[in-house]
């Protein structure tokens, strides 16, 4: 009988009606596959299967969530370079070109469907373990309410401020940095040139009042106080961010201008602000909320006040209703996350009227963040591990580098968007050639 290994591949390509596009180990020792290594490519990856409930999982909830329970929970691995791994295999994970009927008529195959018995009896009795723990449990509540959302928030960024220190660097920003063209700058210079961006695009200047919307651990609001002079409402609805924000303030010596709250943007009464900065925070918002959000930040502004929204954009697709939530962000990462088209963006932020006045695609800049992070991830593990978990640190290897990738190959990308709460008069504040700021 072949070994484990062969038959795994065998059996995939059978169920694919494809080839592998990597090689495979599997619990036993037994290789298959494309050679690992070669002159023109020495760290060609592997596909590790390290126990046989890895199977289970995947026969169990076929698809992206059977392999990312596999993967968080250890049962299955890369060897070698992750990314090109990912990239290898998005074909068959995200940019399968194979119809739903062709699946269809797979499944109807008698070949198919002996493949898939003597997968079942290779993968042992099911049913499969349960979810890692990692894993958002059942939610409760309608989507996009203040309870569901902030379980939600708290789900991804109460990890603990330790673990995303040793992520994102000292500069504590999680979103998007801001690169030089040919320079080698390091994650922190680009991430307080990011920062003065937002800055100048909102025209801040001392006397001026900004509120920073899903302020983090707080970068936003120390920069902008201490660099232009501004006093800063912060709000967040994660406890451990506030807490880490409210001493970097205090040792900053910004108390006097920073108020950090943990209070849902909902519930923001104390307006009229001159600028309002939302950074990495809309993609939590959702579609039923999002003209609420736009319109309650436009209350929220003086006229001629400014909104820069930093936002994650997916690509329009011909069906706007297919559109679904990706199963591991959502099980793993952001519950409840949502990615909208920018120009289903824009024209929400119109609707609650708002002059959009500049659209900024970063995209490339946020692919190079992302491998920043791995790489700081990477270069230390064991202790990310202990900070967190095993199966969590495995999650945030596995969506940065994904998402790394995404973003080279335009699946999404990251705009900013200056929009004006341009008053009666039509005076819109910004100078004649906006691109000033820079």
């Amino acid at each position: 009988m072949p070994d484990v290994a062969t038959r795994l591949r065998t059996l995939a390509e059978q169920l694919l009606a494809t080839p592998l596009p990597v090689r495979i180990k599997a619990w036993d020792g037994s290789e298959s596959g494309p050679p690992t290594t070669h002159p023109a490519d020495p760290e060609a990856p592997t596909l590790v299967v390290r126990h046989r409930r890895a199977l289970r999982r995947i026969l169990f909830k076929p698809g992206e969530l059977g392999l990312a329970r596999a993967w968080v929970a250890g049962e299955i691995d890369v060897e070698g370079d992750l990314y090109q791994a990912l990239s290898s295999m998005a074909g068959l994970l995200w940019e399968s070109d194979v119809p739903p009927r062709t699946r269809l008529d797979l499944a109807r195959d008698p070949a198919v469907r002996a493949a898939a018995r003597e997968m079942l009896a290779l993968a042992g009795p099911l049913p499969p373990p349960p979810p890692p723990a990692e894993e958002v449990r059942r939610r409760s509540g309608a989507l996009h309410t203040k309870v569901r959302d902030r379980a939600a928030i708290s789900h991804h960024y109460d990890v603990g401020n330790d673990f995303y220190s040793l992520v994102l660097g000292p500069s504590m920003v999680y979103s998007c940095a801001y690169w030089p063209s040919g320079s080698d700058a390091t994650l922190e210079d680009a991430q307080r040139d990011k920062l003065e961006l937002v800055c100048r695009k909102l025209a801040l200047e001392p006397g001026r009042r900004l509120l920073d919307v899903g302020c983090g651990w707080g970068s936003m609001a120390i920069h902008a106080a201490r660099e232009h002079g501004v006093s800063v409402v912060g709000v967040t609805l994660s406890t451990e961010q506030a807490a880490h924000a409210r001493k970097r303030i205090a040792e900053e010596g910004l108390t006097d201008r920073i108020e950090i709250r943990v209070q849902d943007y909902r519930d923001v009464r104390d307006g009229p602000y001159d600028a309002i900065s939302s950074i990495g925070m809309a993609e939590h918002v959702g579609s039923v909320r999002y003209l609420e959000y736009a319109r309650d930040l436009y209350a929220l502004l003086r006229p001629g006040g400014r909104l820069l929204n930093h936002q994650i954009a997916r690509r329009p697709q011909e069906d706007e209703s297919a559109y679904e939530i990706d199963d591991f962000i959502d099980a793993y990462v952001f519950p409840d996350g949502e990615l909208a088209p920018l120009g289903r963006t824009v024209s929400l932020l119109e609707d609650a009227g708002f002059e959009v006045r500049d659209v900024e695609s970063i995209r490339e800049h946020y692919a190079l963040t992302l491998r920043r992070w791995v790489a700081n991830l990477e270069a230390d593990w064991p202790e990310a591990v202990r900070l967190s978990s095993p199966g969590r640190a495995r999650v945030w290897r596995l969506y940065m580098a994904a998402s790394a990738l995404s973003f080279e190959r335009n699946r999404i990308g990251v705009n900013q968007v200056l929009a004006v709460r341009t008053p009666d008069s039509g005076d819109s504040g910004l100078p004649l050639h906006t691109r000033d700021w820079r």
